[in-house]
């Protein structure tokens, strides 16, 4: 182990244990609605925290801050910042079931997201989420039809190990150009991924072709993928580029 990942780790258990140090008395922060700050740099602010969880689960992307004053919020997140370490504890929820009165069931989540931007999942809790109650990318609160892209670059380290080394893991590629056509080749939609490297697009259900346009520094874009998308379904599309580490 090197000394830099040994450090990380000490690190992320020092979060760890300022989070149930402080558990009683760090009430979660005033968030804002997140930025998409997760394609790098430092992480600042609990917005900062929220886009690298998304950045690491996409399926939060329609998850908005707790709402004290909202009847029925089946979906939310919380922000506690991490005493003395600057960084932050995220906690993601989706409930469902009856949630005008508080919801049946319920999955939990808890993140230490550290200052460099290092996610790590401290605890999960809760049975299986039906499928239509993973809240929309687009923020409408239910399943709707279309793409959640991704764009991702690797490999980033020159050997692979096993089992795997998390910093070695692919990074999201921000500000892709993103072209989307029918199946006869006609382009339907321009669209520009966000700095998480992540973009939801609503379609009408059909047979598609997504291309990433040519994007500076990789040795091969990805390939063209056909996709179908289905009624009522978000179909993930995930654009691999090769940086030629080797």
């Amino acid at each position: 182990m090197t000394r830099s990942r040994l450090i990380r780790l000490v690190l992320l258990a020092t979060v760890v244990l300022s989070a149930v140090a402080c558990g009683a008395t760090a009430a979660p922060s005033a968030t804002p609605e997140p930025s998409p700050s997760a394609g790098g740099g430092p992480v600042t602010t609990p917005a900062d925290a929220v886009a690298r969880v998304i950045a690491h689960e996409p399926r939060f992307a329609g998850i908005r801050p707790f709402d004290p004053e909202m009847v029925g919020q089946s979906s939310w997140f919380e922000v506690a910042p991490a005493s003395g370490v600057g960084a932050f504890i995220v906690t993601m929820r989706i409930g469902w079931g009856d949630c005008q009165a508080g919801c049946i069931e319920e999955h939990t989540w808890v993140y230490a997201v550290l200052p460099d931007g290092t996610v790590g999942l401290q605890s999960e809790a809760g049975g299986e989420i039906p499928p239509d109650a993973w809240p929309s990318p687009a923020g409408g609160g239910g399943v709707v039809t279309g793409l959640h892209i991704t764009a991702i670059a690797g490999p980033t380290c020159p050997v692979e190990t096993v089992p795997p080394d998390p910093a070695c893991a692919p990074r999201f590629v921000p500000n892709v150009a993103v072209l989307i056509s029918d199946a006869a080749g006609t382009i339907q939609q321009k669209l520009v991924l966000d700095a998480a490297g992540q973009k939801f697009v609503a379609l009408a259900p059909g047979g598609y072709i997504v291309n990433a346009e040519g994007t500076a520094g990789f040795m091969n874009g990805p390939e063209a993928q056909r996709v179908t998308v289905e009624d009522g379904q978000i179909t993930d599309v995930t654009l691999a580029f090769d940086t030629g580490i080797r």
